[in-house]
């Protein structure tokens, strides 16, 4: 069984006690790297993303994303994604980079 290993973006905790990250409106993504993201990333241009074609589009597929609460934890759900390689291979890639598409600086 794979190891899972979260890595959380120190902006992150700043940025939703601020609003500047809003699940309801702003576009949340998940793209792919094969190079581990660091806590002091701050932006997506600070990722190394995988190449783009054969069925992997630059800045990583749009997903729907709900937070929910139960007895004072919040809990985040997202829609299942697929990425299905076409007229050639996607990758390779390592990591899942979750991010607000909507903003741009941190």
């Amino acid at each position: 069984m794979p190891t899972v290993t979260q890595t959380k973006f120190n902006l992150y905790s700043q940025n939703l006690a601020t609003g500047k990250i809003n699940f309801s409106s702003d576009t949340i993504k998940v793209a792919l790297t094969n190079t581990a993201p660091v806590a002091t990333n701050a932006v997506f241009a600070d990722i190394t993303e995988i190449s783009a074609g054969n069925g992997y589009t630059a800045g990583g597929a749009t997903v729907t994303v709900t937070p929910s609460n139960s007895s004072g934890v919040e809990k985040l759900s997202g829609t299942n994604l697929t990425i299905t390689a076409s007229g050639g291979s996607i990758g390779p890639f390592r990591y899942l980079v979750f991010y607000d598409a909507t903003q741009t600086t941190p």
